[in-house]
């Protein structure tokens, strides 16, 4: 056998080991995608009804993918060792493959299958998308607004069609919702483009300022489902994660029961946090973070003419701080199974896993035998913007984008950190 037949062969070999290491490559991360232990922001594991209603459409459509990648990736194949160069130092011709252009049946065929599978595509999109926007009886209804770098969400809870009824709740980082009940989303801006996904419970809808947007979710079963802002929104954009945490029917009335109550007062029996009221109160703090009944009037309030410090005019709601799970837009945990002195504890962000179980103290009861993270809390009164970047510098108006450092002394981080524990 000559040189050249011998190099044909050798090359017509490399293209097919090539080719089947692609395939095999493609169909391992194809399996690997399906592997979602620890990947809490997986899409492939729906956990409520509207994400298996997405789920229900992926699956056709990924498995038609994978019939079109077979057949494609074994036409190639034969393509290549049918009619491979078989020229010989002879100079002896090779067989011209017979060719198919100008034949009609087969531009015809290979034309209308592709477009006969896109529109069943398109069909089965266009009913989900109708699925997805159909609103539900007896559901909770809970407006979203998104701002640099964190997610507020106000509640109707006597369902009157307004958010800001005696009674409803506003609160931040966290959104608690019952499990096993549908719950509407009005999902706004405050500043830029932002985007919502819890992918667990349902897919992306932009937070848009001037706009709401309606969106569903709900929840298969009690647990925390995490999310993550995917519209590109500044600075600390990779920061602006989100949180539902879904509980049963009555401990959800538990919660909104103890939601629905003012700030709690700190014990005398904690002077630490008696005093760190008084310097909550004294400090800019309480200039853009509201707790409801000890600085109500000095909150941001066009109404009472008073100007905030912030270019959106809104600051994460303390009012019930140690009740959640997380802050600082959820990627720090409030709380922890470990000793909470332990200077070795992460000051990064929380373990996604975690979630930062409050256990009682969801309810305003006892975290045990969960313990409040002073370390992590006290790192962020310290220095905040070292903690989450963010333009914590005034502008040529004075405002500012997420919390600044005050230059706070360590007694003083102390104190306001007894006291963020104590408002449950």
């Amino acid at each position: 056998m000559s040189r050249r037949p011998r190099r044909s062969v050798l090359i017509t070999i490399m293209q097919v080991v090539a080719l089947v290491g692609v395939g095999v490559l493609y169909v391992a991360l194809i399996i690997n995608s399906f592997q979602n232990g620890g990947k809490p922001l997986t899409t492939l594991t729906p956990q409520g009804p509207n994400a298996q209603t997405i789920q229900n459409l992926v699956i056709p459509v990924f498995a038609v993918a994978g019939v079109v990648f077979v057949l494609v990736f074994a036409a190639v194949l034969y393509i290549i060792v049918r009619f491979r160069s078989r020229h010989t130092d002879e100079g002896e011709d090779e067989e011209f493959p017979a060719q198919t252009h100008g034949n009609t049946v087969l531009e015809i065929g290979w034309t209308i299958l592709p477009a006969v599978i896109l529109a069943a595509i398109a069909v089965g999109t266009v009913i989900t998308i109708i699925n997805l926007e159909k609103r539900e009886p007896d559901s909770l209804k809970v407006q979203v607004f998104g701002q640099q770098w964190w997610w507020g969400y106000k509640y109707d809870v006597n369902n009157d069609g307004s958010f800001d009824s005696p009674g409803d709740i506003t609160t931040a980082t966290e959104m608690v919702i019952p499990a096993g009940r549908p719950v509407e989303l009005s999902i706004g801006s405050n500043d830029v483009i932002h985007s919502f996904w819890i992918p667990g419970l349902n897919g992306k809808k932009d937070a848009v300022p001037g706009e709401q947007h309606f969106w569903k979710i709900q929840a298969d079963e009690p647990g925390v489902y995490r999310g993550q802002c995917t519209e590109y929104c500044g600075l600390s954009h990779a920061n602006m994660r989100m949180l539902v945490r879904a509980v049963t029917p009555d401990q959800y009335d538990a919660w909104v029961k103890n939601q629905q109550l003012p700030g709690r007062e700190p014990s005398a029996d904690n002077p630490d946090a008696v005093a760190g009221e008084a310097v909550f109160k004294a400090q800019l703090c309480s200039s853009c973070h509201l707790v409801r009944g000890v600085n109500d009037a000095k909150v941001a309030d066009p109404a009472k003419g008073v100007k905030s410090l912030l270019q959106s005019g809104v600051a994460p709601d303390l009012t019930h701080f140690a009740t959640r799970g997380t802050f600082a837009g959820s990627i720090f945990n409030s709380y922890t199974p470990q000793n909470p002195d332990d200077p070795s504890l992460p000051g990064n962000p929380a373990d996604v896993n975690l979630a930062g179980d409050p256990g009682n103290a969801l309810y305003g009861g006892d975290s045990t035998p969960y313990f409040f993270v002073k370390y992590t809390v006290g790192a962020w009164l310290r220095n905040p913007p070292a903690m989450k970047p963010a333009y914590a510098k005034p502008d040529a108006d004075g405002k500012l984008r997420g919390m600044p450092n005050l230059g706070l002394t360590e007694q003083q981080i102390s104190q306001l950190t007894a006291y963020l524990e104590s408002l449950k």
